[in-house]
Formats: C-alpha cells, sequence, structure tokens
C-alpha cells in the first residue's frame, strides 16, 4: 500500500506482470474509487462545458461518454477527463484522483447563475471491471446483460436496490466496464466478483498493473505525459483538439499548435537493447552530448518483454522510426520512435 493523492492505495496483491497479463487475457478487477465525480447541470450546462474543454460536448447524445480535456487560460490542461451526458442539461463529470478539487475549483470560477455545479466525489464508489471476459463475468455475476452497452456509452441499472452507473471505456485497451454505485453496493459488488471470477481467472489489480496496462494501450496520465503546462496537442492528445464558436480557453495557442504543430512532442518509444526506462531519464539525439528530452513515463511491457515509455522529444526527433538514445543509470541505450500503441486490445470491438 502507498500513499497516492491522498488515498492509500495497492500496488499490487499477487505481482504486477501477474495481474497485467490476468486482464489481458482474462479480466482484472480495480479500485478506482478515488476517481473525482463532479455533476455539471442546468440550462446553460453544455455552453459552460464547451468554453472550458476542447472536445465538441454539443456532440454528445443521452448515454454517450466523451474523452475530453478541461483547460486552463493559457492552454494547459487542468484534467482530461470522461464527459457523461445524462440529458441535455445534466452532465456527469470523471476527473482524477489528483485533480477533481483543482477542476471543481476551475468550474467555481466561471460558474453562471444558469449552471449547477456539484463535486460528488465522497459519494461514489468505483470499480473497474476489464479484460476479455469482464462482460461474461459482470453477467454471471448481477444477471445484467450489458452486451448492449457500446463503446464510451452508458446505462443506470438498479441492482440488489442500489444505482449502478455502467459505463464502457477503460483505461487498459481491453475491454470492460466502470461501476459506479454508493460504497456500501460498491464493497458488496467487488465481493460478489471476486467470488464468482476467482475461479475464471479473475485478479484484483493495483496500481502497478494499471500503470503498465495504460501505457502499453497508450493512455497518458496526468502529471506524467499532461500537465497545467502542455497543450493537449503537445500532450499527444490533439485528436479530441477542435474548433469551435464562442472559442474556448486557451483556443489561438491550442489551435496554432494544432495547425502549425508543436515544438516538442510527446511520442511513444521502445528500447533496442535491455533495460527499463523511467520517468525523467534524459533522452538524446544519437551521440548529442547535450540532453534533447526527457522521458515521461517507462516500464517494462509484460507483454512484448521489452522497455517501453513516452518522451518529450524536440519535434526533430519525434517522427515514427527515429532512433535516439536514452541514459539509463550512466549507460546510453537506442530507442525508437513508436507509431501508436504497443498493444491494441479489445476495447472498443464489442
Amino acid at each position: 500500500m502507498v500513499p497516492f493523492a491522498g488515498w492509500e492505495m495497492p500496488v499490487q496483491y499477487s505481482s504486477i506482470i501477474e495481474e497485467h497479463v490476468a486482464v489481458r487475457t482474462h479480466a482484472g478487477i480495480f479500485d478506482v474509487s478515488h476517481m473525482g465525480e463532479i455533476v455539471v447541470k442546468g440550462p446553460k450546462s453544455r455552453d459552460f462545458l464547451e468554453f472550458l474543454t476542447c472536445n465538441i460536448v454539443s456532440a454528445l447524445v443521452d448515454g454517450q461518454v466523451q474523452y475530453n480535456a478541461v483547460l486552463n487560460e493559457a492552454g494547459g490542461l487542468v484534467d482530461d477527463v470522461t464527459i457523461y451526458r445524462i440529458s441535455a442539461d445534466n452532465y456527469f463529470v470523471c476527473s482524477n484522483a489528483s485533480n477533481y478539487e483543482s477542476v471543481f475549483t476551475h468550474f467555481k470560477k466561471y460558474q453562471t447563475a444558469d449552471v449547477e455545479i456539484e463535486n460528488e466525489s465522497d459519494r461514489w464508489h468505483q470499480i473497474a471491471l476489464q479484460g476479455p471476459a469482464a462482460a461474461g463475468l459482470f453477467e454471471k455475476t448481477t444477471g445484467v446483460d450489458c452486451s448492449d452497452i457500446g463503446y464510451f456509452r452508458f446505462r443506470d441499472i438498479e441492482f440488489q436496490g442500489a444505482l449502478l452507473r455502467i459505463s464502457r471505456t477503460g483505461y487498459t485497451g481491453e475491454d470492460g466496464f466502470e461501476i459506479y454505485s454508493d460504497r456500501e453496493s460498491g464493497v458488496r459488488l467487488w465481493n460478489l466478483l471476486l467470488e464468482a471470477g476467482v475461479s475464471h481467472g479473475l485478479k484484483p489489480c493495483g496500481l502497478g498493473a494499471r500503470d503498465t496496462l495504460r501505457l502499453e494501450a497508450l493512455y497518458p496520465l496526468y502529471g506524467h505525459e499532461l500537465s497545467a503546462e502542455w497543450s493537449p496537442v503537445e500532450s499527444g492528445i490533439g485528436w479530441i483538439v477542435k474548433e469551435k464558436t464562442p472559442p474556448y480557453l486557451g483556443y489561438d495557442r491550442i489551435m496554432r499548435e494544432k495547425r502549425e504543430g508543436s515544438a516538442f512532442k510527446h511520442v511513444p518509444f521502445s528500447l533496442l537493447e535491455p533495460g527499463v526506462p523511467r520517468a525523467e531519464y534524459s533522452a538524446y539525439a544519437a551521440g548529442a552530448a547535450e540532453p534533447a528530452g526527457v522521458v515521461l513515463s517507462g516500464a517494462y511491457s509484460p507483454s512484448l518483454k521489452i522497455g517501453i515509455g513516452v518522451a518529450r522529444l524536440p519535434a526533430a526527433l519525434a517522427a515514427p522510426e527515429t532512433e535516439f538514445e536514452i541514459e539509463i543509470r550512466g549507460r546510453r541505450l537506442k530507442a525508437r520512435v513508436h507509431k501508436g500503441a504497443f498493444v491494441k486490445g479489445g476495447a472498443g470491438r464489442k
């Protein structure tokens, strides 16, 4: 157990590799109750969210979830979030554990009379059930068929007298569900799922496997690939940056970088030699004396059995297949810029 954003969180229950492999091949269960939940509602709630985010909130329909980013005045990120449209004037925003108070404060700063904002983070328990066997295990345990919940969609159901909000987004690259509930119901469901799933390869998973899984799937993490200083374009999530009228916070900078490119880019890489890259290791152009960039996230990939990561590099070094060097314990190891996710799991294929 380690302190994490004000919570005590498990790094692992058995081993990081065992838990990682379970999610890729069968299923894993994560307690992610540390995530934040903020409700934004009222007749101007959609316009409010449009002004503070770079993706198009008006494109959502009821029951749909959208990956988005909350922006600060300089065009950096307050946080990356998922936005659930309950109705045209009612939205449920899931934020990272380390940032939900910052997001709530930022929202309150721009709140208008037509918008209500509630920080409900203490109310919600959240379980993430991930892996190719997740859907079958959930139906076996609860009797609820979720096959009609599409990718980045959600549905509210009643189970044993409690409301469950079930979405299908994931942070591992595999198919799976996020299950929101009150705390008592969440603990009960956690135990039911484990009891039913242990004979089917289900394993409880901690922060370690969560990090290696999300890195293989190339999902960014705030404090590593994302920050208050870096725009969504240089952070590698420029695909959610859209043109809007009226413009959102930081619009001019973000759209300029979208059109012209940014001086630095956050790119995936794999090592060409044995080694494990870690955050804050220096990156060099081949043979250069001074660092050109830095590793933002790095790990041993249990799926590929090589060192992988994401580095912040000058645009000149950021093209796919470009080779560069990373200093690991006093040695320069060869690395190559990778294109796209390292592992493509089952997410979005159902």
